[in-house]
């Protein structure tokens, strides 16, 4: 097992209300990632769900259990912390076994419960060595043997890759998947990085100030937020937004005219009059060349399989495009891209955004 459940949770430090009344279901075996920018809320929610943090109001209910005023040792979760903990007179074996030790469990199941971890992470060599000798991805990966040993009902991360260079953080983030669909628990995951959330989780959940702005598979965010933060939230280099006014309108589609004077055609729907002042959301990489926006590159980044352009419109607005790791391109030096209107995003001055007429299965099937 391990569905949970947030039934209108709030969490409150004195008058400041910093997570807002919030309903969340998360099915047994999936790999959920909290994701937002810092002070969102998103380590709060895990630590009430831990019980480490005391909700305000609601209920937090695990396998049809309420477990509101529960010890976290006894919800059936198990947590690894950005820190390691580890303790760096014992061994690796003694380090996973630590829990166990705790619980009084008998050294047979100790040692069969360790060996499975060790297998599971790849640590059976080094279970006779010291924190000190270990990589910062093995030390790391003892952590989570720490945690598996416990047989929990749902796993939480909290930021555990943050202390890792960017080559451990690459890989660590295919063992954790890979140890996902071996262990086939709940797991819930936080972070601020978008792109481990992207890469790693079955439902996105995105918070900002206390509340979930949209819960979803990835592609879903990505091909369809419903707001203008979502849209430049996820997605990277972020997605660059066009003012524009509204001069058209039919049951498929808006017509709009940019600042600049170019007009499009997007096949979205909603709510909307002539005249409406909008923004188009195109993402870097859906700009083409030669089109009839004009742009001045000011930085270019060549990433080798990529080239990334921060430049300006010739109005002045910022603008950033990726394309060809080859393509020849100077700064300064003025040029012309452009964009499909199929594969670009519209939001209102509210920021909530205009419903796309994209079909996800078949965006899957193409994938």
């Amino acid at each position: 097992m391990g569905q949970l459940s947030l039934r209108a949770v709030t969490k409150s430090f004195d008058k400041a209300e910093v997570i807002k009344p919030t309903n969340l279901d998360i099915n047994e075996g999936e790999f959920v990632v909290f994701v937002g920018p810092s002070g969102c809320g998103k380590s709060t929610m895990l630590r009430m769900i831990a019980g480490l943090e005391e909700i305000t109001s609601g209920e937090i209910v695990i396998d049809d259990k309420v477990v509101n005023n529960l010890a976290p040792v006894k919800r059936g979760i198990s947590m690894v912390f950005q820190s390691y903990a580890l303790y760096p007179h014992m061994s690796v074996y003694e380090n996973i076994a630590f829990p166990l030790r705790v619980a009084r469990t008998p050294q047979a199941d100790v040692d069969r419960l360790v060996s499975r971890a060790a297998d599971v992470l790849k640590l059976n060599e080094r279970l006779k060595h010291k924190p000190g000798e270990l990589s910062g991805g093995q030390r790391q990966r003892v952590a989570i043997g720490r945690a598996i040993v416990r047989e929990p009902k749902v796993f939480l991360f909290d930021e555990p890759l943050s202390n890792l260079d960017a080559a451990l953080r690459a890989e660590m983030r295919v063992e954790l998947k890979r140890l996902h669909g071996q262990l086939k628990n709940t797991m819930i995951y936080v972070t601020h990085d978008q792109i481990e959330a992207m890469t790693m989780a079955d439902k996105i959940v995105v918070l900002r100030d206390g509340v979930i702005e949209q819960c979803g598979s990835p592609l879903e965010l990505y091909h369809k937020p419903q707001n203008k933060f979502v849209a430049g939230f996820i997605g990277n280099p972020n997605m660059n937004f066009l003012p524009a006014t509204i001069t058209a309108i039919s049951p498929a589609s808006v017509t709009v005219k940019l600042n600049d004077g170019n007009e499009c055609t997007l096949p979205v729907s909603g709510d909307c009059k002539i005249g409406d002042e909008v923004s188009v959301g195109v993402r870097p990489a859906d700009f083409h060349s030669g089109g009839n926006i004009k742009v001045i590159p000011d930085v270019v980044e060549r990433l080798g399989n990529e080239t990334v352009v921060y430049a300006n419109t010739l109005s002045g607005a910022p603008i950033c495009i990726v394309t060809g790791g080859m393509v020849t391109m100077a700064g300064g030096k003025e040029i012309a891209v452009g964009f499909e209107g199929q594969n670009a995003h519209l939001f209102r001055a509210d920021g909530s955004a205009f419903e796309r007429n994209v079909n996800l299965n078949e965006l899957e099937l193409t994938a």
